[in-house]
């Protein structure tokens, strides 16, 4: 079993967005000690876009336990990247770091030609990295911050997805990870909830579009989880309670989102395209 820290959770905030994961009370559950493969993605190579933390970090540890070598991308957090590093290779796999800002094309592109030339494919796709800031009105908003969560959470999507197509085979899939916003937007979470709505349409026209060539795409739509976004982005009060709201009462842990994505990246899940698996903690999505 994970974690079962309930709130009300230390009072804590991270100037630094997306947030680091040292200084996080309690510390997130990535699976480190829980976590046993079987051998399901052996083989494979897989790109994972905010792999130094948080979910990314989880699904890094279970793709390698699970027999993937993963490039892990990442916006700046040297030292969160290198411990997911280290987690996939204590599990006899290669890591390869990309880091830079995603909202760039050429980090895009990049992310994509440096894994392909490192594994030689790329089997598995999972679009992770998110930006988010927590607003209080429209006023709040700026023109920069409201094009700045596009770019990072839909925009670059697409553009990694665009070039790391022609990598990509028959049984390849997409992860793109949305959230239970994209269904009930909070109102003080309009660019990213507007962005979580776009990813969700993005990957069912996209499940329809590459059915032909046999490559799947499919949605993780998380609740509440435990992550350094939550205090880097979150007022503190806010993070005292984070988690209260679902029936089972408390924030999920990155390590309970994992076997989701190893699923959907793995040959079982060779009918599932087009869908939205939700890890909400019992709060229904539409």
């Amino acid at each position: 079993m994970p974690n079962d820290h309930r709130p009300p959770l230390p009072e804590q905030h991270q100037d630094q967005v997306p947030g680091r994961d040292a200084p996080m009370d309690p510390p997130p559950d990535y699976g480190e000690a829980s976590y046993r493969g079987s051998g399901r993605l052996a083989g494979k190579a897989a790109i994972i876009t905010g792999g130094d933390s948080g979910i990314g970090r989880a699904v890094a540890l279970a793709f390698a336990r699970e027999g993937a070598d993963v490039a892990v991308a990442y916006l700046n957090e040297e030292e969160d990247a290198r411990e997911s590093a280290r987690l996939v290779e204590s599990a006899g796999r290669r890591a390869v770091l990309i880091g830079g800002d995603i909202a760039d094309p050429a980090v895009c592109r990049r992310i994509v030609e440096e894994t392909a030339k490192a594994f030689g494919k790329i089997d598995v796709l999972v679009n992770n990295a998110a930006y988010q800031m927590t607003r209080g009105s429209l006023d709040e908003i700026s023109d920069e911050e409201w094009d700045y969560t596009f770019d990072v959470n839909i925009n670059a999507m697409f553009r990694i997805t665009r070039a790391a197509l022609p990598h990509m085979k028959a049984g390849a899939a997409i992860i793109n990870t949305v959230s239970v916003n994209a269904d009930t937007p909070k109102p003080k979470l309009i660019p990213y909830s507007a962005t979580k709505a776009a990813i969700q349409n993005f990957t069912g026209s996209l499940a329809q579009l590459l059915a032909e060539r046999g490559i799947r795409a499919n949605c993780v739509a998380p609740g509440p989880i435990w992550t350094p976004l939550i205090p880097a982005t979150m007022p503190v009060e806010q993070v005292k309670s984070f988690g209260s709201e679902v029936p089972i009462g408390r924030p999920g842990q990155p390590a309970e989102l994992a076997p989701v994505y190893v699923m959907l990246a793995s040959d079982e899940a060779s009918y599932v395209s087009g869908a939205t698996v939700a890890v909400t903690g019992g709060k229904p999505i539409l």
